[in-house]
């Protein structure tokens, strides 16, 4: 078992003994922990063993070559930076060294204070890539909280409410009268709506997407465009807003779930509707090329800082509508994951104070697929149940 105080772990690969000597020379023993191996085969070994942050490693060497070795360890933590030190340096040897891994190139002979900067850079690369990986990590156990707290919540609550509308229902059957009745019965459709939602959200931001994915069929898209703005209609009539669509009937279908894609495009078209003035428009577009589907929601309302682009699509955010609508931009997180689980891109383009163009895509589906989709709209036409 190798042990260690914190120290970075180096390990040097090369057959010269008087690289090695050098190598440990220039580094000392001070601030690293090192080890060295006079073969591929011995090297590769000793990566298992001592788990270093970083490895030097000789072109040609006996037995298996310096290339073999960089694909060994990449296969074996990818994570660990590899930098080949080599006395027959070329340009072709180096960019094929890059492909199988290698963060950098360092011919010989070097001098101690190359072999040192070569040495602090990797580290730094090794560094960065821990600090990346950690932070991903606590991404996704936010992610994994963010689901409980949904499903917690919000679905136990509503689960109970549901349960009581029923209990009063069967109670109140004969009371009430058929328009009090119908209330009750929107009521609750309402309800159920909203569980059905939070299903979906918990779905859609679970690190375990292969349950969506498995009810994937083909989608058509103008039903998405249809369904999603027939649900915001209300709410742009409400602002005084013009909702237009631009979507061709040829826009080959997607494969994915019909229920989530319209709840990002509802999310995107409630947004769009939230920071336009009165009196504005919003325009929901589709179009298809070289394989992919693009599903946009133009707006022409307050836009946002250049500043703020990189980040809107990485987390939660407030923002302020113009009739003095609040929100966490949950919204675009949940269509951000939702558009991830099909396999899509979420881009955001957009100019302060002209407007914003939110722009979803996706791959098309394949020529079966649209076919497929293509004979259930002709049943639909012709009234085929």
């Amino acid at each position: 078992m190798i042990e260690t105080d914190g120290r970075p772990r180096i390990l040097i690969i090369d057959d010269e003994e008087v690289v090695l000597d050098a190598c440990a020379q220039i580094l000392g023993t001070q601030e690293f922990d090192l080890a060295v191996a006079r073969d591929g085969t011995t090297g590769l070994d000793r990566v298992g063993e001592f788990h270093p942050d970083l490895v030097f490693v000789d072109l040609k060497m006996p037995g298996i070559s310096g290339f073999e070795v960089l694909e060994g360890i990449r296969a074996r933590d990818p994570s660990i930076v590899t930098i080949v030190i080599t006395g027959y340096a070329t340009l072709s040897s180096a960019v094929e060294a890059m492909q199988k891994g290698a963060y950098d190139f360092l011919p010989k002979p070097f001098t101690p204070e190359e072999f040192r900067l070569v040495t602090r850079r990797g580290l730094e690369r090794r560094r960065l890539a821990r600090e990346a990986a950690r932070l991903r990590a606590e991404r996704d156990l936010l992610r994994e909280q963010f689901a409980s707290i949904v499903s917690h919540e919000l679905k136990a609550p509503l689960a109970a409410v549901q349960q009581q509308l029923m209990l009063l229902a069967h109670e109140l059957a004969g009371v009430l009268s058929e328009a009090q009745q119908e209330r009750l019965r929107r009521l609750q459709g309402r309800i159920a709506d909203l569980l059905a939602l939070i299903a979906t959200w918990l779905r859609a931001i679970s690190s375990d997407l292969e349950s969506l994915r498995a009810s994937f069929r083909p989608v058509p898209i103008p039903t998405v465009v249809e369904k999603a703005v027939d649900s915001m209609r209300v709410l742009a009539e409400r602002k005084d807003i013009t909702l237009e669509t631009d979507v061709p009937t040829a826009v080959p279908p997607v494969l994915g779930d019909e229920g989530t894609l319209v709840e990002a495009l509802v999310n995107l078209v409630g947004n769009a509707i939230k920071y336009s003035p009165a009196g504005s428009r919003v325009i929901v577009s589709a179009g298809a090329r070289e394989g992919t589907v693009s599903l946009a929601v133009r707006d022409f309302g307050v836009g946002i800082p250049p500043e703020d682009l990189p980040r809107i699509l990485g987390g939660l955010s407030r923002a302020v509508g113009t009739a003095g609508e609040t929100g966490a931009g949950l919204g675009l997180v949940i269509t951000r994951r939702i558009v991830e689980v099909h396999g899509g891109t979420l881009t955001v383009a957009s100019t302060p104070g002209t407007g914003t163009t939110v722009t979803i895509s996706l791959p098309a589906a394949g020529p079966s697929a649209a076919e497929a989709v293509g004979g259930a709209e002709r049943q639909k036409e012709v009234g085929v149940r």
